[in-house]
């Protein structure tokens, strides 16, 4: 699209591979959690818990009782919301009694214990989230216009590829954050007694799975990146 501008001709801009890896990662990591998630929602709980009972008592295990479970409509729509202290479960979560489902829930019953107790990198990543939607939505634009008014070289094209590096710090905070949810959920399931023997396995699968969506996320935004840095600064060497 931009091969004109970056010494590349007409022809093919060998660094879109880069994008390419990214796009690839990322479908490979939500086939990951689909396949992953249908084939142990399936698999029915020893104690028949729902996802939200399981969160309920989770989260009373932990003297937390001031968070409302409620469910949502969609597909893996799984989420909590630290401004309204609620526990969102999808429709396949909420009332199923599967291990994958109750793992699910668990998982976001991990972010409203990190809420609870104040975890620093979910602190972060709460205020970072205006600051990063500032950030995406204008680093392409200040890009375009950029190269429009000054060519590879303009300042506005720099300011465009920092508003760039927010998404990718972004991605990067979200990681910890996720991985420890994922964490707790698995150790308390085993503790509480609400998932014995391989469902704890089966559970550990269910939520490694959707990690992968974030380490995707977190790698695909890391080439966009490099890819950004190769085109902008093989130009200036020009």
């Amino acid at each position: 699209m931009y091969g004109g501008y970056y010494g590349y001709g007409f022809g093919l801009d060998p660094t879109i591979f880069l994008v390419l890896i990214g796009a690839a990662l990322s479908l490979w990591a939500s086939s990951k959690v689909q396949s992953t998630f249908q084939k142990y929602s399936r698999v029915r709980s020893m104690t028949g818990m729902t996802g939200a009972e399981a969160a309920r008592r989770l989260l009373n295990s932990q003297g937390i009782y001031d968070v409302t479970i409620q469910p949502v409509k969609g597909q893996l729509t799984d989420h909590y919301d630290p401004r309204t202290r609620t526990v969102n479960l999808s429709e396949a979560v909420y009332g199923a009694t599967s291990v994958a489902a109750i793992g699910v829930a668990a998982h976001e019953c991990g972010h409203a214990m990190q809420d609870n107790e104040g975890y620093v990198p979910l602190r972060m990543r709460a205020a970072f989230v205006p600051v990063v939607n500032f950030g995406s939505t204008l680093s392409w634009p200040l890009i375009l216009i950029g190269l429009l008014i000054g060519g590879a070289g303009s300042p506005i094209v720099n300011i465009g590829i920092w508003m760039f590096v927010l998404v990718v710090l972004f991605q990067l905070i979200t990681l910890p954050v996720e991985l420890n949810a994922s964490s707790r959920a698995v150790r308390l399931l085993d503790s509480v007694g609400i998932l014995q023997g391989q469902e704890v396995d089966q559970t550990r699968k269910v939520l490694g799975a959707a990690a992968l969506t974030y380490v995707a996320a977190a790698a695909s935004a890391i080439l966009q990146l490099l890819r950004l840095v190769i085109l902008f600064g093989g130009r200036r060497r020009d």
